[in-house]
């Protein structure tokens, strides 16, 4: 059985949004044994209905290069970067904080679903699934070979080289809770990654990439989640401490997550699975 890891999503973005505490934090963290940390990725910044209106928002990638300097071990991961960059950006991005953190990179990349982002930026907010899946064979094109050429619906150019190469292959995983994100991820990239998810969908999306993995001849493939959590003196004290009534909302928007028997999610225990709160004790259970 694979080890379980742990890492925490830091605070670079809202009204905690502060470098000192990120750097403060991830030394922290590296010193407590977490694996990893993580950062999400914007270019207009709309928080979600539970995390207040503070627009606040470091770009991930000197965020992590930043934070690659102030320790030796942790992985630096994105959950995750969404395609508003053109993939040829987004690969020296990575290569660079590969070879800053000598390879402690996870390359997180999704979708996105904020259109106005991709109005912003030009990218075709209706072409995203092409989107993801030629910035992925760019990279692992660019990553390793030299003189690429590439053709795509989307992106194309002849004779590129970009050097240096990352120091050590960069595991790509795909970010996304519903059906289609599996097939994603199972096809071709290296981990499945739902971010805030409830453990009836997540369950129901490990069988599916179990299916679909052993269908193909694959080999097992990372997985991953990013549970909101909240620690205090008992689980009223924590949840008193996050925005309930916002999740709630968020959750019943969600149309491919699993819903309770009763059809609509009502109250905390609802939202097992993506949201962990309690004191110590109950957050390790």
């Amino acid at each position: 059985m694979s080890k379980v890891k742990f890492g925490i999503l830091l605070p670079h973005f809202g009204k905690n949004c502060s470098i000192d505490k990120i750097l403060k934090g991830s030394m922290k963290a590296e010193e407590l044994g977490f694996n990893a940390v993580w950062v999400r990725d914007h270019i207009v910044f709309h928080p979600h209905v539970f995390e207040g209106t503070n627009n606040n928002f470091l770009d991930p990638f000197p965020t992590l290069a930043a934070i690659s300097s102030v320790t030796t071990d942790l992985i630096l991961g994105s959950a995750v970067i969404i395609p508003l960059r053109h993939p040829l950006v987004t690969a020296v991005n990575f290569s660079t904080l590969s070879n800053i953190s000598k390879g402690r990179v996870i390359a997180g990349f999704g979708a996105g679903n904020f259109q106005v982002e991709f109005d912003a930026t030009g990218m075709p907010y209706d072409k995203r699934p092409a989107l993801v899946k030629e910035n992925v064979e760019i990279f692992r094109k660019v990553w390793k070979e030299d003189n690429v050429t590439y053709e795509g619906e989307i992106f194309s150019f002849k004779d590129i080289t970009l050097n240096p190469k990352p120091v050590k292959e960069i595991p790509i995983w795909y970010g996304g809770a519903t059906p289609a994100s599996v097939k994603r991820a199972t096809s071709y990239c290296d981990g499945w990654f739902p971010g805030r998810i409830n453990l009836p969908t997540f369950d129901a999306r490990v069988r599916l990439i179990e299916k679909r993995l052993k269908k193909a001849g694959k080999p097992r493939i990372s997985l991953g989640a990013i549970p909101i959590t909240s620690i205090d003196k008992n689980r009223d004290a924590a949840l008193k401490k996050i925005n309930l009534k916002g999740l709630i909302e968020a959750a019943n928007h969600r149309k491919w997550w699993k819903k309770p028997p009763s059809g609509r999610f009502e109250i905390a225990e609802d939202l097992e699975g993506s949201l962990i709160a309690g004191n110590p004790d109950d957050c390790c259970k």
